[in-house]
């Protein structure tokens, strides 16, 4: 099975930024800010995860997380913020993985870049094959 890495390096009200390494393809990704593992307002924790090829309406193409304890249908797919709504940010995350190829600013938020073409391109890279993700928490371990 593929593995992949998710490092996150830092994270604040404006989302978790981190990095997505896999052998022949790099990416990056925004979540929501953690709050405890809660439902559409947190990150997920950090971990081991199985991700499965997925296809609906809404997302098309993108990647399904699995078997994450008191969580459902938590997704890679393209968006841009992964904000806390509760403090004024923008958020296109309700306990997602947002996908792009550069982490950047827009309208003065923390974001991710050209979203749709990097998810389009890790479906092609990994050729709509399940993999592991082990997600890594960089940000705590320096604290």
């Amino acid at each position: 099975m593929i593995k992949v890495q998710i490092i996150r390096f830092s994270s604040s009200d404006q989302g978790t930024l981190g990095y997505f390494i896999s052998e022949g393809f790099q990416a990056r990704i925004i979540e929501l800010p953690w709050k405890d593992n809660a439902t559409n307002i947190s990150c997920i924790p950090a971990g081991k995860y199985q991700c499965v090829y997925r296809y609906s309406k809404k997302f098309r193409e993108h990647y399904y997380v699995m078997n994450i304890n008191g969580r459902t249908y938590v997704l890679i797919h393209s968006g841009n913020f992964a904000g806390d709504t509760s403090k004024g940010y923008k958020t296109h995350s309700h306990g997602c993985l947002i996908i792009g190829k550069y982490h950047g600013r827009i309208e003065g938020q923390d974001a991710v870049l050209l979203s749709r073409p990097t998810l389009r391109a890790l479906v092609k890279h990994m050729n709509m094959q399940p993999f592991e993700v082990e997600i890594i928490d960089s940000y705590k371990m320096a604290a």
